[in-house]
């Protein structure tokens, strides 16, 4: 199906904030849904997720993501929530929130803000709606008591806000827009998550500032009119009102300079570096690098590499990578670029080297992970490669694309109880429970496999036959 875009929240609570009014964390007074069922929402939200052909698949850029998100979850009064944070393939400036702590954000939002912290900001404002359950809430209105419906319904109503086109079966757009229009969130929805978002922002150790500096760069970039303003307004009604109440939050704290990771810029860079024909990409690093019109000349130099590795300009990109390492701070994204100059332009022998090397420096960077295992799969080094998965797969118990490897592996190898087995965790830790069973049913089924291998086959085959049976008795 085609992805929702927009917005969804709930918020957290500390004593300020308890003051302003707000309900108290917990309280399932006024909804149906349980912590329980929001976590099967979010389960089949996932499932959706994984499938969606919007969705970014870029390691660096979604673990920058997932980790200033969690960073900022954990300054929540509510450590109990677990969140998911993914990347939107589109160039709109937004960000969006649904029941269980699924969390999105637009590739157009970090190409548009100036600093980490305004990104921080629309996250905290997020992770503010997510706590105080808003959407939860409303959804409860509807007097639906059935969590898969409750679900669809949310993938809908928020593909609807975006593009009433995109509702594909789950809904028809008018009915989505018509269902849109009786929970819409308040003013004191926003107002609530602003408050919320700031004492995040702040705890997490960012700029307060970032919050209401990037509301005004939206503010003064529209007129308001429903055809050109940014989603993020559209789905987030911005008034001046409300920006002077953030603004005069802020100023109630103290100043605090904060110290931007790298990563921000290169994260930014690297999305902008995919953004038109590389020509013209190259034209305006080097220009803003003539100009010094920059907040980081490294991630300028980082997006002329991969620009140029993009033209298969490999000289030239190697040359940017020499003055990154002779220049700039180490960094991994560097050294990601730089294996992959090397695949395009060496032998796998001498790719394989780069890769060693960056990975006795950052041993953890799933990029560099990914990448050396592909290089493996192609050169056909199926030990290597299964001792490369069996050594980073402790660090990343849930990534589906460590199993998907195996299975890949296994294929090769003609090991048929494995391929299936392996197959089958992939698809359990991309929330498709239907597809998990079908693979390991296959897995017991074959011939290929000793008693121990067989017996762990089938314990878990009945293990995600009772989760798909308990899931069907939620409908």
């Amino acid at each position: 199906m085609k992805l929702f875009y927009p917005i969804v929240f709930l918020a957290l609570f500390a004593p300020w904030v308890l003051a302003d009014g707000l309900p108290e964390l917990g309280d399932y007074s006024a909804t149906v849904l349980s912590p329980l069922d929001e976590q099967r929402i979010a389960d089949e939200i996932m499932r959706d997720v994984y499938a969606s052909s919007q969705v970014l698949e870029d390691p660096e850029i979604n673990d920058y993501i997932d980790s200033l998100g969690h960073r900022l979850a954990a300054s929540s009064p509510d450590k109990y929530q677990r969140f998911n944070f993914f990347v939107v393939k589109d160039n709109s400036i937004n960000a969006f929130a649904m029941p269980g702590g699924v969390i999105g954000v637009h590739t157009g939002l970090l190409t548009a803000a100036n600093n980490e912290s305004e990104v921080a900001g629309v996250l905290g404002h997020e992770i503010g709606h997510v706590v105080q359950r808003h959407l939860a809430r409303m959804l409860a209105k509807q007097k639906n008591d059935s969590v898969i419906s409750m679900a669809t319904m949310a993938l809908a109503l928020l593909a609807a806000r975006s593009n009433p086109q995109l509702t594909g079966g789950a809904l028809t757009a008018a009915t989505a827009n018509s269902i849109q229009k009786q929970i819409d969130y308040t003013r004191e929805h926003e107002r609530e998550a602003d408050r919320v978002g700031l004492q995040i922002l702040d705890s997490a150790g960012f700029d307060t500032r970032g919050m209401p500096s990037f509301f005004e760069t939206l503010q003064k970039g529209t007129r308001f009119s429903e055809g050109s303003a940014p989603a993020f307004l559209r789905t987030h009604p911005l008034t001046s009102e409300r920006i002077a109440d953030v603004r005069n939050r802020v100023e109630q704290t103290a100043y605090r300079q904060v110290k931007e990771s790298p990563e921000f810029q290169f994260v930014k860079v690297k999305l902008l570096s995919n953004i038109g024909t590389a020509d013209s990409v190259i034209n305006i690093f080097r220009n803003n690098l003539q100009e010094k019109s920059y907040t980081s000349e490294a991630a300028q130099h980082y997006g002329l590499a991969l620009a140029m590795l993009r033209k298969r300009d490999l000289s030239g990109a190697s040359k940017e990578i020499e003055w990154l390492r002779k220049n700039a701070l180490p960094n991994a994204m560097i050294e990601t670029v730089a294996t992959n100059i090397a695949v395009t332009g060496k032998s796998p022998t001498e790719a394989e080297k780069e890769y060693l090397d960056a990975l006795s420096k950052y041993p953890d960077h799933r990029a560099l992970i990914y990448g050396y295992a592909e290089l493996l799969l192609a050169t056909r080094q199926a030990d290597k490669l299964l001792k490369l998965v069996g050594d980073k797969q402790g660090q990343y118990p849930d990534d589906p694309y460590f199993y998907e490897l195996k299975s890949r592996v296994y294929t090769m190898q003609g090991k048929t109880m494995l391929r299936h087995q392996a197959q089958g965790e992939a698809y359990a830790r991309r929330y498709n429970l239907r597809a998990a069973v079908e693979q390991m049913d296959l897995a017991s089924k074959a011939t290929d496999g000793d008693f121990y291998e067989q017996s762990i086959v089938e314990a878990r085959l009945n293990q995600l036959r009772q989760q798909l049976d308990d899931k069907k008795r939620d409908k």
